[in-house]
């Protein structure tokens, strides 16, 4: 018996036919379970053939920090500015995981690969974030949401990009 399902309900994806529309989109803020970071040294015009080239839109940009773009629900990409030395991956992958997982994976990766993790960080957007550089030199970011404080630094980081906060 296979241990998987379909759950094509979940998917932002249509059901395939000739005349297949694209799904609108996606505008609402959400946990993202998955995305790419991709460094630029030239945000505006790398944003621009995001948006105009591959159908992104900017759902919202920090001025010379990031500009966070959207397709479909689950299609983010974040663009950074570069800055990193050619030996250090370029793109990144970020999955969501909880905060209870971070020490696990970044015990079990140093005993695979010792020195190839880097944190765990706490950040501004409020996430505790274990970097992992994998054999292949793929830089994977597993990344813990902490419980928001209303009041904080974090929440004030949220407001100032635009980002409303959730309801408590």
């Amino acid at each position: 018996m296979a241990d998987y399902y379909p759950a094509f309900d979940i998917s932002p994806v249509p059901t395939p036919t000739l005349d297949t529309a694209p799904p609108e989109v996606y505008r609402g803020i959400y946990a993202m379970p998955m995305f790419v970071t991709v460094p630029t040294s030239d945000l505006a015009a790398s944003a621009d053939f995001w948006i105009r080239g591959l159908g992104f839109i900017d759902l919202f940009t920090v001025p010379g920090n990031i500009t966070h773009l959207r397709r479909w629900a689950f299609q983010d990409t974040l663009l950074v500015p570069s800055g990193r030395s050619p030996e250090v991956p370029l793109v990144s992958v970020t999955f969501a995981c909880v905060l209870s997982q971070i020490d696990e994976v970044a015990a079990a990766c140093e005993e695979l690969l010792p020195g190839c993790t880097t944190g765990p960080r706490q950040t501004p957007w409020n996430t505790v974030d274990l970097e992992v550089v994998t054999p292949e030199n793929t830089r994977v970011i597993l990344t813990a949401a902490r419980p928001l404080d209303p009041h904080s630094a974090e929440a004030r980081f949220f407001e100032s990009a635009g980002i409303e906060l959730p309801e408590v």
